[in-house]
């Protein structure tokens, strides 16, 4: 199958995901039978991915596969992948070991095989084993020869050319042990931070919201701390911040943030907090769930320089006009797709196995 086809099926299955969550919002639409059965068959999707795993609201599913309608369109995926070159390469099967930290949290690594004309073998999170096989399922509806690229296994990996897994800094050494003789990429731990100055606008702030809040902040393009200068005032930011107050009614963020707000106060921490928040002064760069981390800084020199010799625990940066690859406030939870994981060209990795 050439890339063009590929990339024309992938254009289908944005279509249909755009469609799908299109839906979501009108009840009163009235839909053929197989739109019907279609609309139906991801709602309970949603609910079933719920059940499984309570961190994953339908919100959040729901946001997830927003994204990815929108990637998925021809203008993107060409802008993507025309600088790269497919032809005469051979297949390879690649086995992808997916996280379960947010829904369809390894689908870009999935694509990203299929595309390069590879086969995804594929060990999903015991916490999301629903939404990409929804997803694969469709893709092999849309084109039917797609199914022997695709493979789901719940054992052992032992047949494979080259792996791509991603997992906590411990499981890191696992795959590095277990998979280092073949090809591979191997994620860690990464967090993102944000850099202020105290001359955001209340948008500005309210937009980093989003980059703390979406999914619970248990991605690792959420933003775990902040950067904020000497004598800085929280005043604005937690003014800014206070629509998003609702995501304490979540059973297991609250049960989170009581928690931890008591082994602050036990420890004898000083943190500020607002109902749904704790923010807490500290040098590490990964918070727990319901707190965000922040340092002072005196000049923003020295602190580019902190970053650059952290940053391999670092995923994104949010600022305004600190360094020329920061993220807008608001977009963390919104990459291109050639925004790649900790800045590891997948499409590179994959066309040179």
């Amino acid at each position: 199958m050439s890339i063009s086809n590929r990339i024309q099926t992938f254009v289908k299955l944005g279509n249909f995901l755009k469609e799908i969550t299109d839906n979501q919002l009108d009840n009163e639409i009235v839909f053929s039978e197989k739109k019907s059965s279609e609309q139906e068959e991801f709602r309970t999707i949603i609910q079933k991915a719920y059940q499984q795993n309570a961190w994953f609201t339908p919100e959040n599913i729901d946001f997830a596969f927003r994204q990815w309608a929108k990637v998925l369109t021809y203008d993107h995926l060409n802008r993507w992948l025309s600088e790269y070159i497919f032809e005469n390469k051979k297949s390879r099967k690649i086995a992808l070991i997916l996280a379960g930290n947010i829904p369809l949290v390894g689908f870009h690594d999935v694509v990203s095989v299929l595309l390069a004309g590879h086969t995804a073998l594929i060990k999903c999170s015991s916490n999301d084993t629903l939404l990409i096989p929804f997803l694969m399922k469709k893709l092999i509806e849309i084109n039917p020869s797609m199914a022997e690229n695709i493979i789901f296994t719940d054992h052992k990996i032992t047949d494979y050319d080259a792996v791509i897994a991603t997992g906590s800094n411990n499981t890191a050494r696992y795959f590095e042990y277990y998979f280092g003789k073949k090809p591979y990429i191997i994620r860690k731990n990464r967090n993102s931070v944000a850099v202020l100055t105290g001359n955001e606008t209340q948008n500005e702030l309210f937009e980093l919201g989003k980059d703390i809040f979406t999914y619970f902040g248990l991605g690792c393009r959420s933003v775990s701390k902040i950067f904020v200068p000497n004598g800085y005032d929280f005043n604005a930011f937690f003014s800014a911040i206070y629509p998003y107050h609702t995501i304490v009614e979540h059973t297991k963020y609250a049960n989170n943030y009581d928690y931890n707000k008591a082994v602050y106060l036990m420890s004898l921490f000083v943190i500020k907090e607002n109902g749904f928040l704790m923010i807490k002064q500290d040098t590490a760069y990964s918070s727990p769930i319901a707190t965000l981390f922040y340092e002072y800084y005196s000049d923003l020199n020295s602190l580019s320089q902190k970053l650059k010799t952290a940053q391999k625990q670092i995923q994104c940066i949010v600022s305004n006009g600190f360094t020329s690859d920061e993220i807008p406030f608001g977009q963390t939870q919104t990459p291109a797709l050639w925004q790649y994981a900790d800045g590891i060209d997948t499409i590179d990795f994959l066309n040179n196995l």
